[in-house]
């Protein structure tokens, strides 16, 4: 989601997470990155606004929960979410 705006990243993560869902996907990472350290206080928004996104009704029916992301898949710049299962016809 590096280099998009919110409205953008926002989008970006819904269209994304209903269609892991869809594919069957249990659990995806989500790439925030960290925002850049020791700079304007603004940056690493989607770092903090992903967390209340995935929280929200609208994505309510396909998130489970989530967590931060081991150091391995990106630590504090990404996150863990579980997807919920699609039910049946």
């Amino acid at each position: 989601m590096h280099g998009f705006t919110q409205a953008e990243a926002h989008d970006a993560l819904a269209r994304f997470l209903r269609g892991s869902r869809a594919e069957g996907a249990r659990i995806v990472l989500v790439i925030t990155g960290k925002g850049m350290r020791g700079a304007d206080p603004d940056r690493g928004v989607l770092r903090r606004q992903v967390p209340l996104w995935l929280r929200s009704p609208q994505l309510r029916e396909a998130v489970l929960g989530f967590e931060p992301a081991g150091p391995a898949h990106g630590g504090e710049g990404a996150f863990y979410v579980r997807l919920r299962r699609t039910r049946g016809p």
